[in-house]
């Protein structure tokens, strides 16, 4: 079973993009804390994430850089050969749920509006 359930705080503003037939994805990475830490070890591991369609809708609307946001999903490997010939790989995690994890805070990160949310926008 392919099955990867991550909390962690976006490293930087989502990006948002239509594919040629006007499917939107959306990319980004949670900076993810490791729960055992060792010295001289990173603290955290960074994590691409990548959503489709609705979901990336969501994200592009309503994630920003440092909200800690959950991501349930599927880890996706694929390839492709670079612009120099040489074939490159990418592990990502591939959303099929997302959902807020922070606690509404009086100061909103930089860039975040607090905003009145229709149910009908939210895909899940």
């Amino acid at each position: 079973m392919n099955n990867v359930c991550l909390v962690g705080r976006l490293t930087k503003d989502p990006e948002l993009r239509h594919t040629a037939n006007d499917t939107a994805v959306c990319n980004f990475t949670l900076a993810v804390d490791r729960r055992f830490k060792s010295e001289g070890q990173p603290k955290a591991d960074f994590i691409n994430i990548v959503a489709w369609s609705k979901f990336a809708e969501f994200v592009g609307k309503y994630f920003v850089k440092g909200l800690q946001v959950s991501v349930v999903g599927r880890i996706q490997t694929r390839s492709w050969e670079g612009e120099d010939g040489k074939r490159r790989y990418a592990t990502e995690v591939v959303a099929e749920q997302l959902g807020f994890a922070d606690a509404k805070r009086d100061n909103q990160p930089s860039g975040q509006q607090e905003e009145e949310i229709d149910d009908s926008d939210i895909p899940f």
